[in-house]
């Protein structure tokens, strides 16, 4: 359909999966839904190419990506800020044939876009964001993004072409470069897009024959491969990291997904869990979830166990989903559950914010994203609208009150839900003070450990065996003092 004005799509992806569950290339996008797409390597690129990105969406009715990666996103670097362009709201102006996907449209619309391709191909050779440097005859590196970066330090004296636009490739362009080095390798981090694009337009080159596309690429790695140097030193000694103490993932002092996850583990259930900080649920010390794939697809494959198992499964499996992913693709989920008549629980946990993202509003916090006030939507009356057979609320710290209402709800025909109902240890509340920290009576502590092996940040094990509790980190949730069986925890302050 085109758009109407400049629509640029930014995306990240993660080489290495520092924060994510896949390593998705994002460049195939592109190709499969026929777009042009930037690949920016710093800081001042970026800036430069979604500006370069506008101007080619509106040149050629066109969206617009642009790939990050993981490291370009966190660099800090000086900006030459360009000047603001003040653009005014264009008109809307009826067209059927161009915004109506109907088939008899869409096939004048197909024309058009493969149309705009080829366009876009012979145009590519001409934007300003490639550079091409020839030093060496001998070794030729075409490369795109971050892994330029790397080429740069790694291989100083190779001839290089530094593309900007990675789709559609600039290929009369890279034929010339490759016609004046001897040897031509494609850099590039996942997976083989810019070297199959070249091999397919006939130009000879090498790639993931000699690099992985797993992970992250570095200066060493490049250097060991191209460079024929005997076992260079790293730029950065990644091989000491195994010598470094293990420092795993954990849930915030006082994250109120710890409780409830403690008493899931107690009841033995499957637990098909969804994406947000109470992923970490699926690991030590609770090792309480089975499943993680999408935003919403917890509530979704509770029912499908159900479904699929002719109701095998239906008093042994609970879905769990925070309050903003269920809002966001949970709903249609419960929907459905109770439509076609499952017999699943659902667990929403309903932490008064989107925590694991940066603390944005959603729909049942009663602010807007710029934090004006908003309707805010009753999660429970909402439940029951969808059809949710029963609905109960919980605190989650209180875990043998939720592992005594999650039983019952499990043992009930039809749909259920329980809310668990407690603010992110990282809202700001005025209780986290020093002072209200857990205090420990060592008369009474047995040192059994009970407490640490709940791996809170604020709680460790001292020299001697007792519990050392950080005030500066617990916020008194209370959670140790209930797995206590001595009563040698106790809050400290008035918790009024």
């Amino acid at each position: 359909t085109g758009v109407n004005g400049g629509l640029v799509i930014v995306v990240a992806d993660d080489p290495g999966m520092h924060s994510s569950q896949n390593e998705q290339d994002s460049r195939h996008y592109a190709r499969a839904a026929k777009l042009p797409l930037f690949e920016p390597a710093d800081s001042q690129e970026c800036q430069d190419m979604v500006l370069a990105a506008f101007d080619l969406s509106e040149r050629f009715d066109t969206p617009v990506l642009v790939r990050l990666s993981t490291r370009v996103s966190h660099t800090r670097s000086p900006v030459a800020l360009a000047e603001v362009r003040e653009q005014t709201v264009k008109e809307y102006h009826k067209d059927v044939a161009k915004h109506v996907m109907m088939p008899a449209m869409a096939i004048a619309r197909h024309a058009a876009v493969e149309q705009r391709l080829l366009q876009l191909a012979r145009d590519a050779a001409g934007l300003d964001q490639h550079q091409i440097e020839i030093r060496s005859e001998k070794l030729g590196i075409v490369t795109a993004g971050i892994a330029s970066q790397y080429v740069r330090d790694a291989l100083p004296d190779a001839s290089v072409f530094k593309l900007g636009l990675v789709w559609p490739l600039p290929v009369t362009a890279l034929r010339d470069f490759a016609a004046k080095v001897g040897r031509l390798v494609g850099v590039e981090e996942l997976d083989p897009v810019i070297e199959t694009e070249m091999k397919a337009a006939g130009i000879a080159c090498e790639g993931k024959d000699l690099f992985t596309p797993l992970g992250e690429y570095s200066v060493a790695l490049l250097r060991r491969v191209l460079s024929g140097q005997p076992n260079p030193e790293p730029a950065l000694p990644r091989e000491q990291l195994g010598t470094a103490p293990p420092r795993p993932p954990v849930m915030c002092a006082g994250c109120p997904h710890k409780g409830l996850f403690m008493a899931l583990s107690r009841l033995k259930l499957i637990v098909t869990g969804d994406i947000g900080c109470y992923t970490l649920g699926a690991i030590n010390p609770t090792n309480a979830m089975d499943t993680c794939v999408c935003m919403g697809a917890s509530v979704g494959m509770a029912h499908g166990m159900d479904k699929a198992t002719d109701g095998a499964f239906s008093r042994r499996t609970v879905a769990v989903i925070g309050d903003s992913t269920f809002l966001h693709s949970g709903m249609t989920g419960l929907l459905n559950s109770v439509y076609n008549q499952s017999d699943s629980t659902i667990l929403i946990l309903d932490n008064s914010i989107t925590g694991m993202t940066g603390h944005q509003q959603n729909p049942a916090t009663g602010r807007d994203i710029r934090l004006r006030e908003a309707p805010a939507v009753d999660l429970e009356a909402l439940c029951r609208v969808l059809g949710a057979a029963s609905v109960r609320v919980v605190d989650p710290a209180d875990t043998w009150q939720v592992e005594k209402v999650v039983s019952e709800e499990v043992a009930r025909p039809g749909v259920s839900v329980v809310i668990a109902r407690r603010p992110c240890a990282l809202i700001p509340t005025g209780k986290g003070r020093p002072e209200n920290a857990v205090q420990l009576d060592r008369d009474r502590c047995r040192r059994c450990k009970a407490c640490i092996r709940i791996m809170c940040p604020a709680l460790t094990a001292g020299p001697d065996g007792y519990p050392v509790i950080d005030p500066n980190s617990c916020n008194g949730c209370g959670l140790c003092i209930r797995v206590c069986r001595f009563d040698a925890l106790k809050l400290g302050g008035d918790r009024s």
